[in-house]
């Protein structure tokens, strides 16, 4: 057989296994995996409420040790969690037998120790559900009621990649001050009848102190990750400069995504797709002040992006900002290989599998053999999920999931109405890439298996 017969043969097989893929395996594969993946939904949906109940009758472990042993690479905690209510009714009660100033960072916040050994975080309430926070997207103190809501969410979304969080009332003088450390107790004061303090930290100030009701303080407690999992911490490759009127490279070059697809960690794993989801996430909650991300250490970019220090979001109800959605939208676009012919695509892609001079005989293949090589730019899992979460049914599964909790209601009505609104300008972006290239070529089927000991 001569050599153009050959080649002409070759691409005829191969166009014959593209569309056997594309059209008849990849889809009797996705019908599965959307089946299960309504399966997921219903579970989760299912399960929503959380009631606060202490006891383990099935394990002589501790609470805090069940939670220890869910943390895998990528999740804080598994689908079917029947042990929840008994770890955070221990996170809301659990006596604290220390106190001392949060760990590092801008915000104010106490590191406290839990009967059992267990570290949480405690953010102070510093607004009422209804105040509005003007400026910037990412002004104002840390909300903790926000921090609460989103560990919520990232449940509803079927992430599992936020660390668990409730909220708690605490009393300042009996609880707090008798266990504080020096340089914790050194930043109490009295305003007034109530009892405050002002940490230490960035931004914390001796004048902008958090006040208790008298001595009773609202806050979200956050379970600290075991220290057997190590985090490392990632500059986001959509983060602000911070800057009045210097901008960040992707604020202004659109092209911006494909130079974050060639280095590393984006350039392989699930990584990538993580920034995605999390872009989705922030865009719901209002969070636009992820400038930095952790990781599990030394992963080699294969575990999730952590969803930890919610709190700069659900400021503003009626501010919707879109540039938090750009990795969504940036990397929705064909990959520049696209642009040229099919032979070079296949060359690159291929540079042993065909000969070179069988290539230039190549041309006039279909366009089907370039459109294969595009990166996708949302999980069909999430994009699923999104689309479960429509007409209302996300505002619904927040207030019962959220009902359970001690400083219930969490969120106001305007902001949980205005997830539900951002939620139709997410499922629009997709779709506007959907219509213009395919959903072969937008979604991206990504199910890692995450087991648990």
């Amino acid at each position: 057989m001569k050599l153009k017969q050959r080649v002409v043969l070759l691409a005829i097989l191969f166009v014959i296994f593209i569309f056997m893929k594309v059209f008849v395996i990849d889809n009797l594969d996705t019908s599965a995996a959307n089946r299960e993946d309504q399966r997921a939904f219903h579970r989760m949906m299912a399960s929503l409420r959380v009631e606060l109940d202490p006891r383990l009758d099935h394990t002589l472990q501790s609470p805090w040790e069940i939670a220890a042993q869910w943390v895998v690479p990528r999740e804080v905690y598994p689908e079917e969690t029947p042990e929840l209510g008994a770890v955070m009714h221990a996170m809301a009660t659990k006596k604290i037998i220390k106190a001392d100033v949060g760990y590092k960072g801008t915000q104010l916040k106490a590191l406290l120790i839990l009967e059992g050994g267990q570290k949480v975080v405690f953010k102070p309430k510093r607004y009422a559900r209804d105040y509005v926070v003007e400026g910037e997207p990412y002004a104002g103190y840390d909300r903790h009621n926000a921090e609460v809501t989103a560990f919520h969410l990232d449940r509803i979304l079927g992430f599992r990649r936020a660390p668990l969080v409730i909220g708690r009332f605490v009393n300042l003088r009996t609880e707090i001050k008798p266990v504080a450390t020096e340089q914790l107790l050194s930043t109490f004061l009295m305003l007034g009848n109530s009892t405050c303090f002002y940490g230490k930290c960035y931004y914390c100030r001796e004048t902008e102190p958090a006040c208790a009701d008298g001595d009773i303080m609202e806050g979200s407690v956050t379970l600290w990750l075991p220290d057997v999992w190590p985090l490392q911490k990632h500059r986001h490759p959509w983060g602000r400069t911070y800057r009045e009127g210097k901008l960040a490279r992707w604020e202004y070059d659109e092209s911006y995504c494909d130079a974050v697809k060639k280095t590393s960690p984006y350039d392989s794993g699930p990584r990538l797709l993580d920034i995605i989801d999390t872009a989705i996430f922030d865009y719901l909650i209002g969070n636009a002040d992820r400038h930095h991300y952790e990781s599990f250490q030394d992963d080699e970019g294969a575990s999730m992006l952590i969803l930890l220090d919610n709190a700069k979001s659900f400021g503003n109800p009626s501010l919707d900002e879109r540039s938090i959605l750009a990795p969504l939208y940036q990397c929705c676009i064909l990959c520049p290989l696209l642009q040229v012919s099919p032979n070079t695509v296949l060359e690159e892609r291929f540079p042993e599998a065909i000969p070179l001079p069988s290539l230039q005989k190549m041309e006039q293949l279909p366009a089907l053999l370039v459109f294969i090589f595009t990166e996708p730019s949302i999980r069909v899992s999430t994009w699923n999920r999104l689309n479960y979460l429509k007409n209302g049914v996300l505002k619904s599964a927040l207030k019962t999931a959220m009902s359970h909790d001690p400083i219930s209601p969490v969120l106001s009505d305007p902001h949980l109405d205005a997830m539900d609104q951002r939620l139709l300008s997410i499922l629009a972006t997709v779709k506007q890439c959907t219509d213009q290239f395919g959903p072969d070529i937008v979604l991206v089927e990504d199910r890692m298996t995450l087991s648990h000991l």
